[in-house]
């Protein structure tokens, strides 16, 4: 998405693309933060899993449609085109839901943070 001498994007980046990976990177630096921890850490699952599958559709979302080899293999260029394409807003969203609720989550348990 950013514009570099190594890699060029072979379809430009949607208006879109820029907000939603501020968003995702924002989100899903919180939420990494939130397992540095020093003391004893309850097992929460559920938010871990979200957030992962947060932070790899945000990936899906905001990508090069037809520079994404999994896309391309499994639906070939004009499906990336024609199917993923059109999806990609939608995946950004939804990642940004479930990162947003893997944080809230996570966070609901904290009361206060130890003095040092």
């Amino acid at each position: 998405m950013i514009p570099n001498p190594l890699f060029t994007r072979t379809v430009p980046t949607p208006a879109w693309g820029y907000p939603a990976l501020a968003v995702t990177a924002a989100l899903a630096g919180l939420l990494l933060a939130t397992y540095v921890r020093t003391g004893a850490s309850a097992d929460d699952r559920r938010p871990r899993r979200m957030g992962m599958l947060g932070g790899l559709l945000g990936f899906f979302a905001v990508g090069c449609p037809v520079c994404n080899k999994l896309v391309l293999l499994a639906i070939g260029t004009s499906g990336a085109l024609s199917i993923w394409q059109p999806l990609q807003p939608l995946l950004a969203v939804v990642s940004v839901v479930l990162l947003a609720v893997a944080t809230v989550r996570r966070l609901a348990g904290e009361i206060a943070c130890p003095a040092a």
